[in-house]
């Protein structure tokens, strides 16, 4: 999976907001109502690593493999970071992907989830 069907998956999930954020974030995130699932650091010398949270039980898991590192600042709340996307196999991380979604999705208020899901 490269990066540009990456992006189309994180766009595709119901609700999902894409949103760029200049200097000095330099990131290219993607949430779902406020709550953000998913974003790409879009600046040099980290650009574009592909971030999101991960499963409290599957982040020693995925920090262990080379090429996915503890995500800068967000670690200690079960966040990673892909070096490489293309590395990965592309359905195990669709399913990650679509974890971190719906962490985010369950966080919200039932109202909200009733609104996204029409």
């Amino acid at each position: 999976m490269n990066i540009e069907q990456l992006k189309e998956l994180c766009r595709s999930f119901p609700g999902s907001i894409e949103k760029e954020l200049g200097n000095p974030s330099n990131i290219l995130s993607y949430k779902v109502y406020d709550k953000k699932f998913a974003y790409f650091k879009t600046s040099e010398p980290e650009q574009w690593r592909f971030s999101f949270r991960a499963a409290p039980e599957r982040f020693l898991e995925l920090t262990d493999q080379p090429g996915i590192k503890p995500a800068r600042y967000m670690h200690r709340y079960h966040w990673v970071s892909i070096v490489n996307v293309q590395s990965m196999n592309e359905s195990y991380l669709k399913e990650l992907v679509g974890w971190s979604y719906n962490k985010a999705l369950v966080s919200l208020s039932k109202k909200v989830q009733a609104e996204i899901s029409v």
